[in-house]
């Protein structure tokens, strides 16, 4: 792996340089460059299998907290999906070079709006190595560069798998420069003020910590922040269908940032509901917390104000009881963080209002909140999970990496020609 002796700023100019380079590279060399970091992550195993063990043996030491630790670890089936991850990437189509508009502007003269890589992606995350290889496979097949910063937590784990991803690159066309690692807090900040350098800053962790990178930096940022995700279970859900929806949501992997958190229950079936659905969440160790009215139906702890906005990351979930549809609404509305949300109902009328009214990147209807998730939209991979309403929203794959540019191909033509009393008229035909 390259080592960082220079500056920070010759680093992210030497990947822009290499980024440049990669922005013309065909769809074949980039996807022959993903193999081959695919194949090099292979033949690494071991080695990034026992840097993980590294890391993990020095955040169990410093007590990291659950949620973490399971984003930290790296087994061996985990590290194994993930390279099937970058191979998924390089079977997806392009997003460079593709013509979204093209127009004659008169004759001989022809607009065209055709997609183009960002530049250099400054991407800051904490304690998922796995993040590594998703972003750099994106970013190649994507034309870009990438600034990798990873926790502290994970540091040993990143400098293995960019190690590896970078000898892979070496045997391709594309310059193992696109890809580098930083591994200090001072380069984290030093890092928001390369606006001359980097094009986009993809910060992935606390709500604090992605406010922070957004005060701090002139470079626009694609916010990532909390996923405080919801299930509301409608008066016209089918109750068992609803408990295995809510358990999947909550406990096929809590630490995950799509996981649900509160879970908003009807009063009209909450009775006959809120048993089946605790029964099933504490028979998974969940610790369910409950408002007033759902202590007054099954016996679980109280849940404070303060858990509405809690990400618990963990085997945690409360539970509140609400008279309507619309009283669902108003609280995700009010707590949720713009990331997924569901409701589990039979009445299409419900779900329609639902999916229209609640404020954020996924709305689901009958279905776990755990598939906001770029891998299984199909993206191949994902960068982040934007939360914010401007585009790209939820997963971020290829085609939310990728800008335009418009070029316009001539004859000789000059402006003066189209203006005057005896302008010559444009023809604007669509081609």
């Amino acid at each position: 792996m390259t080592v960082l002796t220079n500056s920070l700023t010759e680093v992210a100019q030497q990947t822009r340089q290499a980024a440049i380079h990669l922005a013309g590279a065909s769809t074949e060399t980039k996807n022959q460059a993903l193999e081959a970091v695919a194949q090099a992550l292979e033949a690494a195993t071991p080695e990034i299998l026992e840097a993980n063990v590294r890391d993990c043996q020095q955040a169990k030491e410093a007590g990291i907290a659950n949620a973490l630790y399971a984003r930290l670890k790296l087994d061996a089936t985990k590290l194994k999906g993930a390279i099937a991850g970058v191979r998924s990437v390089a079977n997806l189509e392009d997003p460079v070079g593709t013509v979204q508009l093209k127009r004659e502007l008169d004759t001989g003269l022809v607009l065209s709006r055709v997609s183009c890589p960002l530049g250099v992606l400054g991407v800051i995350f904490e304690a998922r190595p796995d993040a590594v290889m998703q972003i750099a496979a994106l970013a190649i097949k994507s034309g870009n560069g990438v600034l990798l910063k990873g926790g502290q937590e994970a540091l040993h784990s990143c400098q293995a798998l960019v190690k590896a991803i970078q000898h892979g690159l070496s045997n391709t066309a594309v310059s193992p420069n696109v890809v580098a690692l930083l591994t200090s807090r001072e380069e984290t900040l030093e890092l928001l003020n390369l606006d001359q350098d980097v094009n986009l800053i993809i910060p992935r962790g606390s709500n604090d910590f992605v406010r922070f990178v957004q005060e701090n930096t002139r470079i626009p940022v694609l916010g990532h922040a909390e996923g405080i995700c919801h299930l509301y279970v409608d008066q016209a859900a089918k109750l068992d269908q609803a408990v295995e929806i809510a358990v999947d949501s909550k406990i096929q992997y809590p630490a995950a940032c799509n996981a649900v958190e509160t879970i908003l229950v009807h009063d009209e079936i909450a009775p006959q509901y809120l048993p089946q659905l605790t029964a099933a969440l504490q028979e998974n160790q969940v610790k369910v917390l409950g408002d007033s009215k759902t202590q007054g139906m099954v016996d679980v702890a109280p849940a404070s104000d303060a858990d509405w906005a809690t990400e618990y990351g963990d085997l945690i979930v409360s539970i509140k009881v609400v008279a309507s549809l619309e009283e669902a609404i108003a609280h995700i509305n009010q707590y949720g963080s713009g990331h997924t949300d569901a409701i589990a109902t039979e009445d299409a009328q419900a779900a329609a209002v639902f999916m229209n009214q609640v404020d954020a990147a996924g709305v689901f209807h009958n279905c776990s909140t755990r598939f906001a998730d770029g891998f299984r939209y199909g993206f191949g991979a994902e960068v982040g999970i934007s939360t914010q309403r401007m585009p790209p929203r939820g997963p971020v794959g290829l085609e939310g990496l990728v800008t335009y540019k418009y070029q316009l191909k001539g004859q000789g033509q000059i402006v003066a020609t189209y203006a005057g009393s005896d302008a010559r008229p444009f023809t604007h035909k669509d081609l």
